[in-house]
């Protein structure tokens, strides 16, 4: 097991961060929709990380081809997807397991989905069930809901489909499944989630729109009657990734980060403005606008007041243990509430956070759909990440204040591999091999 050990802060910083990771959603949907056309598709900055060339690798397996041309990833879809002679291993990655079994449902053949230690814990029938109903054959440990997943590929049915829960990967999963049915799909959520699934379909030609049903506003995907017309895109930098840099600037007094080249889709950067909204100085500058919203972010540093987060959670689920670190610094008190989807992440984020906020001394209290947290001072400790990549990354921030230990670090590269080359800009980090 790999540790690392994490300094307090050499002082003040001021970051410009160009080296943020790739965007690690945007990343995963290049190397499947690219299998939706029938020409080649270049992608420049695609994420280098063990997740996403996971994915890449599964798009492989199914006949694409995918050379290197300079920085860019050239993927060459084959004449009709094939049957692959091996499983596919999605590694850590619930985005990899949910969004292509909503495409290969649809796709004739058999195939196989695993994962990792961690990724096959993780509850799948959110995907799984809706699929079945619509003549997906799924099935897996728990009646399909844990991987490995069998998926045995055919016609599907049109749907009309209220998500109980506001996902990105089941509306992608639902989406890419619609693309193959017998006739216009309807999906519903409350609030909307994550949009780069519809953006980029869009983009290359798929008839996705909102309409509105008796006084309601759902996604209208109609099948495909040719095949998508290829990606060019530049995969932006992951904000999800820039926002421990950015908790650091907020909680390092006279820091400040510019987060370069980033997208600002508003599904995307809501934790960046939870963080504004407890006092730091946080400022977003568009640049572009193609397949999404692209510009830089400069936080910097002010004093934290806490606050209460229970609202636009699907936008921020992801952000919310590097919040918290910021929560633990903020005077007074901070509430988390309606993030209940925290618990099936890669660990069961809640207790993740509250366990490792313990152990470095700050009040806390967990309840079933989130926590509350009293701003005080950190103090150093040795933090379990239980194979969260998000929880190593916030616990290594919080140890610019006071030093800290994080146990399993590993997971990191699934998602962020320079995370601690950047971090090395502004603390000394050593690491450690130590026994299991």
């Amino acid at each position: 097991m790999k540790v690392a050990k994490v300094s307090p802060a050499k002082g003040a910083f001021v970051l410009e961060c160009k080296e943020i990771a790739p965007d690690k959603s945007i990343s995963h949907r290049c190397a499947m929709f690219s299998l939706l056309s029938d020409k080649p598709s270049r992608v420049r900055n695609f994420l280098e990380a063990e997740d996403t060339l996971a994915s890449l690798h599964i798009a492989t397996l199914l006949g694409a081809k995918v050379e290197q041309e300079g920085d860019t990833r050239v993927i060459t879809p084959p004449k009709e997807l094939q049957e692959p002679f091996d499983i596919l291993d999605c590694g850590n990655a619930g985005t990899g397991m949910r969004l292509y079994c909503g495409l290969l449902s649809s796709i004739e053949g058999s195939f196989v989905l695993t994962g990792d230690k961690y990724l096959r814990s993780r509850p799948m029938n959110r995907v799984t069930k809706p699929l079945r109903e619509i003549g997906a054959k799924i099935d897996g440990r728990e009646y399909g809901n844990k991987a490995p997943l069998h998926i045995r590929g055919g016609k599907l049915k049109a749907f009309k489909y209220r998500s109980p829960i506001d996902s990105a990967q089941v509306k992608s999963a639902l989406i890419l499944a619609a693309l193959h049915a017998d006739s216009k799909s309807y999906y519903k959520e409350e609030l909307l989630s994550r949009d780069h699934t519809e953006r980029m379909l869009r983009g290359m030609g798929a008839e996705i729109k909102n309409v509105v049903i008796e006084g309601e506003e759902w996604i209208e995907i109609t099948p495909l009657s040719k095949p998508l017309n290829p990606l060019d895109i530049t995969v932006p930098a992951d904000p999800s990734s820039g926002f421990f840099f950015a908790v650091a600037a907020a909680i390092i007094p006279d820091s400040k980060v510019i987060i370069k080249n980033v997208t600002l889709n508003k599904t995307r950067v809501e934790a960046y403005s939870a963080l504004k909204r407890m006092g730091a100085e946080v400022e977003f500058i568009e640049k572009e606008n193609i397949y999404e919203p692209i510009g830089d972010i400069k936080v910097s540093y002010n004093e934290l007041n806490g606050i209460r987060v229970d609202s636009n959670i699907a936008w921020l689920i992801d952000e919310l243990p590097a919040l918290a670190i910021a929560m633990a610094v903020a005077k007074g008190e901070s509430i988390v509430a309606n993030a209940k989807e925290l618990r099936v992440k890669e660990s069961d984020r809640i207790s993740s956070v509250i366990d490792g906020l313990k152990k470095c001394g700050v009040e806390c209290e967990e309840f079933e759909d989130g926590y509350k947290i009293i701003g005080g001072k950190l103090k150093p400790a040795i933090i379990d990440s239980h194979g969260d990549h998000r929880i190593a990354m916030s616990f290594a921030i919080a140890g610019l204040l006071c030093g800290m230990e994080i146990e399993d670090i590993e997971c990191i590269d699934t998602s962020f591999p320079n995370f601690f080359e950047i971090l090395n800009k502004i603390s000394e980090v050593e690491f450690e091999d130590r026994a299991s």
